[in-house]
């Protein structure tokens, strides 16, 4: 299957609807591929903490609605990245996955809430439900940046089914190695493709990392990106999964649970 990681550049004088219009076009260059990935809070942008309650969302509100069309028109699984989503009193980071008809399969909202130079934990409420979704190519699980700290969350989703695993994120470039180390342990552990989707640019003097990446079972990189906006483009095979996990069988030989 073809999968394509959209790694989007956060400007600070851009507004949400200029972005959100800017990004809705380059998923029109995207026509043909299986899957997409968009990153984690984009359309505000994720250390735009003073926007968060302003722009927030219900879901069903137009952020939703628009990339469940975006997805029916290019008849493409999209994972959407998460948005601010406001429920009654509640805010959430809620990231959201549409099936090639634009239908709703899954939304998750961000578990582990980043405190550290971040507003996010005091402006938001954690979820608490562990996401996998059936699609036609296997299970998927969704995570969202700080989660990859914690292997246990993608344990969970692999003990779920998953061979998938999508991970949305703002992850800054200060902790870059950070961010590749965990992506490729999270794939190889787990014996599970990973793609991720991280911003770009500069944006309240925090620089972000980039470096969105498909990573194989092997924890191999196959596809990444750099530190500008860019789509991070490979091809993978989950029919190999089974394979990998039948000849290396590193799952079965687990002893604590």
């Amino acid at each position: 299957m073809n999968v394509a990681s959209v790694q989007v550049e956060i400007k600070d004088d851009e507004t949400k609807e200029q972005r959100i219009q800017r990004v809705e076009s380059t998923l029109d260059t995207l026509e043909g591929y299986d899957l997409i990935v968009l990153p984690e809070i984009w359309a505000t942008g994720y250390f735009s903490f003073d926007r968060y309650t302003e722009e927030a969302e219900p879901m069903d509100g137009p952020f939703v609605a628009r990339f469940s069309a975006k997805a029916k028109a290019l008849g493409a699984y999209l994972f959407a990245g998460s948005f601010v989503e406001s429920d009654g009193d509640k805010f959430y980071n809620t990231s959201v996955m549409f099936d090639p008809q634009g239908r709703q399969i899954a939304s998750y909202r961000k578990i582990h809430l980043f405190r550290y130079g971040s507003d996010e934990g005091k402006l938001l409420t954690r979820g608490d439900d562990i996401t996998v979704v059936d699609t036609s190519f296997g299970k998927v699980g969704l995570a969202t940046c700080y989660d990859l700290r914690f292997p246990e969350l993608f344990r969970r989703q692999v003990d779920r089914g998953a061979e998938l695993l999508l991970v949305t994120s703002a992850w800054p470039h200060r902790r870059l190695m950070h961010w590749n180390l965990f992506n490729q342990v999270r794939a190889l552990e787990n014996q599970c493709y990973l793609i991720a989707s991280n911003c770009a640019g500069t944006t309240r003097g925090t620089l972000l990392g980039g470096h969105s990446q498909v990573v194989d079972p092997w924890g191999v990189v196959i596809a990444s990106g750099g530190e500008q906006e860019a789509i991070v483009k490979a091809q993978i095979d989950l029919g190999q999964i089974a394979h990998i996990r039948e000849t290396f069988p590193q799952l079965k030989h687990r002893v604590l649970r």
